[in-house]
């Protein structure tokens, strides 16, 4: 366990801000999310909208991805205070500008199969949950492409 932590703290070391910030964002939407969609998956909502439960399910995925992102984002203050400070360069602006470009199409897609394919044949909570899931993959597009583009060098 210890050489896996010092494994992780070499990373960091080596990482800029930026990409830290995208990794911490990547790992909350998957701690979040992943249990979220997994419990939709395996026990969906049969109560009609409003669902108190399945709407305090949502909640608490909300929930976690906020705490592990305060949490993370307040030990890479206290860890790295320079680096959080420091403005974007030219290199990070061009880097988010590119995943945003693309996730911004994933999520157009996701949100036309929303508002214009799925209200012929789906209704309720499915519409929100691939709602949410568009959201949330589009996100995920994000940081992917901004961790990716860190990588690349």
């Amino acid at each position: 366990m210890l050489d896996t932590m010092t494994s992780i703290q070499d990373i960091l070391e080596a990482t800029c801000h930026r990409e830290r910030v995208a990794w911490l964002s990547l790992v909350a939407m998957a701690a979040a999310y992943g249990p979220f969609f997994l419990g939709v998956a395996l026990e969906p909502p049969s109560a009609p909208l409003p669902d108190l439960p399945s709407m305090g399910r949502f909640a608490g995925a909300v929930l976690v991805q906020v705490v592990v992102l305060g949490v993370g984002h307040a030990w890479f203050r206290l860890r790295w205070p320079h680096e959080a400070r420091a403005p974007a360069d030219e290199r990070d602006r061009a880097i988010e500008l590119r995943a945003r470009r693309i996730a911004y199409h994933v999520l157009i897609v996701g949100i036309v199969l929303v508002g214009c394919v799925m209200p012929f044949s789906k209704h309720g909570w499915e519409l929100i949950h691939t709602g949410i899931a568009a959201v949330v993959v589009a996100e995920l597009v994000h940081y992917g492409l901004v961790v990716l583009g860190y990588r690349r060098g």
